[in-house]
């Protein structure tokens, strides 16, 4: 399988993460969009990809964090047949130049108050164990993207050429990429944005930024 990755290092780059156009209230339409509101501030896009897993609106299903402020709380949604709902589900989060991805319960504990954060589900590494309910022979082929905090600290986006299951996602930022914890933003709707490359084809509920 072929995948796009996309290295951040939060002690160098610039990420942030984007729902609600403040020009407007509503939530942004596009990658264009918020390449074109950044260029208004002065920032140029380097990469975009979609966040976590969201509902109709489109609004984030769980946490979502944009500059230090809530504005969709935690989803405490028990066992269930989404992939939102197979936990252990979590949170990735920034907060300064550190990052993580931790599962749901302990990040209620532990309380990080990130500078941006975006909740989905499920966890597909936890401290290098693959998710108990990845199976090697697993039917579910979808294009998926997710978000890993790596080896030095760095986050690593990456978002599938072809269909692929579960376990062999989760073995990617693994073995791979070197993720000892992984979290999956979502399936099929999954792209990513460059300067020279788009693919998005349909609204996100919040969008995740590299800009300059």
């Amino acid at each position: 399988m072929v995948y796009t990755v996309a290295t951040v290092d939060p002690a160098r780059d610039r990420l942030t993460l984007h729902w609600l156009n403040p020009s407007t209230g509503k939530p942004y339409a596009s990658f264009s969009q918020l390449r074109d509101r950044l260029a208004k501030e002065g920032r140029t896009m380097l990469f975009a990809t979609n966040s976590g897993i969201f509902a109709p609106g489109p609004r984030p299903l769980g946490l979502h964090v944009e500059a230090g402020k809530t504005l969709v709380r935690v989803n405490n949604v028990g066992p269930g047949s989404s992939n939102f709902a197979l936990l252990p589900n979590g949170i990735f989060w920034l907060r300064g130049t550190r990052a993580g991805v931790t599962e749901t319960g302990a990040y209620k504990r532990a309380d990080p108050q990130p500078d941006y954060a975006t909740q989905s589900g499920p966890l597909l590494v936890q401290g290098g164990k693959l998710h108990p309910a990845f199976n090697k022979r697993g039917t579910s082929f979808k294009v998926r993207s997710g978000v890993g905090v790596c080896a030095g600290g760095l986050v690593k986006f990456a978002v599938s050429a072809g269909p692929v299951n579960f376990h062999s996602f989760a073995t990617f930022f693994r073995d791979t990429l070197g993720c000892p914890d992984a979290l999956y933003l979502d399936g099929s709707i999954s792209a990513y944005a460059t300067p020279e490359t788009n693919t998005q084809f349909t609204a996100f509920g919040g969008m995740w930024v590299v800009s300059r």
